[in-house]
């Protein structure tokens, strides 16, 4: 299992817009890609909502898991981008 660990770079967090995009570009993947805070509970970085129930505010440490490295690292970048700029 790959796992990476970055801060959200969205400055309003992952919210409606950065989830949607994050969402799509996991969905590309056929691997599992899981997004936890804090060591809480997983989500499936497929959806959007789940996402968004993370509630991630901007440096929010936010770790990314997956068996694919590739998928990992896509992710990570993607969320350590301010999305809405």
């Amino acid at each position: 299992m790959t796992t990476q660990t970055v801060a959200v770079g969205s400055p309003v967090g992952l919210h409606a817009r950065p989830a949607a995009m994050i969402a799509t570009a996991a969905g590309a993947y056929d691997d599992e890609i899981l997004l936890s805070i804090d060591g809480d509970d997983e989500v499936d970085a497929t959806s959007a909502l789940m996402i968004m129930t993370l509630g991630a505010d901007f440096g929010a440490s936010v770790t990314v898991e997956s068996e694919n490295a590739a998928a990992v690292a896509e992710i990570a970048a993607m969320i350590a981008k301010d999305l809405d700029g």
